[in-house]
């Protein structure tokens, strides 16, 4: 029995540069790179956690993974042409063939690969930046070597082109630090106290525990200006976070505490208001 399954898996099926082929060679080639690929895609899986796990930069540790895949496909794809005895040099023309193909047909495709290199190397964009890229807004999820998945603010996932990231303008919220500016204002009605409004305001501003309260970086009120209807005043303030909802919370909190502040003190915020001159003389007739 065993003779005869030695027998069969020794069988040449075809002859290929001028060696014959075995079955066995025709099943275990296969099963070599099932093998082969998974391991390595196990190993690199954990070496990529136990990264993480040390608080490395996800930046790096996905810079770190893509090298060591593209290693061990070179190692897999050499590793199987040695087991078929074929030579690499049997692909040079083939190879050349294809570069060719490539520059022509797949300019796209190499420009995104190239940027998403450039992107993963020189960090000009990184994993939980908060983007903006042509007026939406999101979390930078993961950069591959095509596209970066970016997570919008609404939830919804884009897939954008490397190559769009590195050739457009990209406003990056979070390039050297989480910290944020934002501004409220807000119109009162003219004979307002200044002086209170201001108080009032920063008040409501320092009230909040995501402004920061730091030197140089303190809310800070304006008397903006002598409008049509109201004295506007404005107030700036610093938040420490990645994502633009954290901003636009604390400045609806601020708004809800001037509303009451306002309210409490009878301070009037000021609406739009018209005086209508007639000339001529009005009759009112009654029915």
């Amino acid at each position: 029995m065993l003779e005869k399954v030695s027998h069969w898996l020794s069988y040449p099926l075809f002859t290929f540069n001028e060696r014959a082929i075995t079955l066995i060679e025709v099943l275990t080639i296969p099963l070599w790179l099932i093998i082969s690929c998974w391991v390595a895609h196990i190993a690199i899986s954990k070496l990529g956690n136990k990264l993480k796990h040390t608080n490395k930069d996800p930046n790096i540790v996905h810079l770190i993974q893509r090298v060591l895949y593209i290693v061990v496909l070179a190692v897999i794809f050499i590793t199987t042409l040695s087991m078929l005895n074929i030579p690499v040099t049997a692909f040079a023309f083939l190879s050349g063939a294809i570069a060719i193909g490539f520059g022509f047909g797949a300019q796209n495709i190499i420009n995104n690969f190239i940027s998403g290199w450039i992107l993963m190397g020189e960090k000009p964009i990184r994993i939980g930046d908060f983007l903006e890229v042509e007026g939406v807004k999101g979390i930078v999820e993961e950069i591959n070597t095509r596209s970066t998945r970016v997570r919008r603010v609404d939830g919804v996932h884009m897939l954008i082109p490397n190559s769009k990231l590195l050739e457009n303008t990209v406003t990056n919220w979070t390039l050297k630090d989480k910290l944020v500016r934002g501004t409220v204002s807000v119109g009162v009605a003219y004979g307002s106290d200044c002086q209170k409004v201001k108080n009032i305001i920063l008040d409501a501003a320092r009230a909040q525990p995501d402004i920061l309260l730091t030197t140089g970086k303190e809310p800070t009120v304006f008397f903006q200006d002598f409008a049509d209807n109201a004295l506007v005043f404005e107030v700036y303030f610093w938040v420490n976070s990645q994502v633009e909802g954290g901003l636009r919370l604390v400045a609806s909190n601020i708004r809800f505490e001037l509303d009451n502040a306002f309210n409490e003190h009878g301070i009037v915020i000021a609406f739009p208001q018209r005086d209508v001159h007639i000339d001529g003389v009005i009759k009112l007739k009654r029915q």
